[in-house]
């Protein structure tokens, strides 16, 4: 697909893959360098299907990993929206993702992703499926790096069902924001209560919570639009807190209705952090 300029001067390019999905034994493999002081939102044509491979073989009955290998290297005051559209598991499907994000302590780096375990609209299940999925955020600066967020997940068996996993719940997602500047407890704080009024009029657990220079929110329940939707006004949330505009959602994204809610901009304005972009 063409990139596109976005709003603030932006980068928008949506990422096309040809296949029909992904199956057993496919790898994909992206990498995104920004240069100093560049901005970009890259996100997905349609979602990423994954389809199963446990017992669709016979030379190997267990099935065959999917995998994709996402890297990103973000210069000084670059600003990179990591923003694929939900990838849908289907029942017995094997795949693997990871993304690793180095930044200086003055870039910015948002992500989502949102994944549906099963097509529970046809009333399938992942089975005997498995989900993993890797993240790392590194920061570069001062004396030596530092790691900002380490996350490991797998969801298969027991925990798609216990009450301290999903619960029987089929989507979940996650987004992560690696600020460009430090955040005031005052700041921090006003983003944690935004984010988490930005929950009203949608379904599903939706937690947050801070990091030393930035955030992180969960969601579990049955809705990727919901899921979708409080991912996108957490997202302006931070666009806001940088006195940047609230976005623009993607061309391609199949919404039928605006996530932004006039309630998620009307909170009591805070001091707008200290940024050079």
């Amino acid at each position: 697909m063409r990139a596109e300029a976005g709003d603030d001067g932006r980068c928008e390019l949506p990422l096309l893959h040809t296949a029909g999905g992904l199956v057993g034994g496919d790898q994909l493999s992206i990498d995104l360098m920004l240069h100093s002081g560049s901005r970009s939102l890259i996100t997905s044509v349609a979602a990423q299907k994954v389809y199963g491979s446990i017992g669709r073989s016979r030379l190997q009955p267990d099935g065959i990993w999917a995998r994709q290998e996402v890297t990103a290297k973000l210069s000084s005051h670059s600003d990179l929206e990591w923003l694929p559209q939900e990838l849908v598991l289907y029942a017995d499907a094997l795949y693997e993702q990871n993304l690793s994000v180095t930044l200086p302590e003055d870039a910015s780096f948002l992500s989502t992703e949102i994944v549906r375990l099963g097509r529970t609209a046809a009333g399938e299940q992942l089975n005997r499926g498995r989900w993993r999925s890797g993240l790392t955020i590194q920061r570069n600066g001062g004396s030596k790096p530092r790691w900002d967020f380490v996350d490991r997940l797998e969801l298969d068996g027991d925990s798609l069902h216990s009450l301290h996993g999903l619960h029987g719940a089929p989507v979940f997602g996650t987004l992560v924001w690696a600020a460009p500047m430090p955040l005031s407890p005052q700041q921090r704080d006003g983003l944690l209560q935004d984010a988490r009024a930005a929950r009203a009029g949608l379904e599903g657990t939706m937690r947050c919570s801070s990091l030393d220079q930035g955030l992180v929110a969960r969601y579990v329940g049955t809705s990727s639009r919901d899921a979708r939707f409080w991912f996108s006004r957490v997202w302006a949330q931070t666009r806001t807190l940088r006195s940047l505009c609230r976005p623009r959602i993607p061309r391609v994204w199949p919404l039928q209705e605006e996530p932004f809610s006039e309630q998620t901009f009307t909170t009591n304005p805070r001091p707008a952090a200290s940024a050079t972009h």
